[in-house]
């Protein structure tokens, strides 16, 4: 299956499951770890887990089984590895404490001036 493919299989079951402010954030560039993150919100830890149950179940379905799954159990954040998609389901608070949409959106100029600002101040 195609990555954007697989990013939009993502967010289709997302949508399905009622998943809230669903975002998906193209890291391709800022990391080799993965291509897309998709994170969203769901409103309880069963909420949170239904979703993220639903997405592996679905991508192995077509033949795209998860690397891994981390913090479905505990469903405050749980964390789905499509490989090129890494698929994030939190819940409303974490989400908020993390902010790793802000995190991941941050301009690669400014954050390579940054690294260069802090390799200066250590030196």
């Amino acid at each position: 299956m195609e990555i954007e493919a697989l990013r939009d299989l993502v967010v289709q079951v997302m949508e399905e499951m009622k998943a809230r402010d669903i975002e998906v954030i193209d890291v391709r560039g800022k990391t080799d770890i993965t291509d897309y993150l998709v994170i969203a919100s769901g409103t309880s830890d069963r909420h949170v887990k239904s979703i993220a149950e639903a997405v592996a179940f679905q991508a192995k379905l077509k033949g795209e089984p998860p690397l891994g799954t981390e913090g479905v159990n505990e469903g405050e954040w749980a964390l789905v590895d499509l490989n090129g998609v890494v698929a994030h389901v939190m819940q409303p608070r974490v989400r908020d404490f993390y902010q790793l949409e802000k995190l991941w959106s941050v301009d690669a100029k400014a954050a390579e001036k940054l690294a260069r600002e802090r390799g200066a101040e250590s030196s």
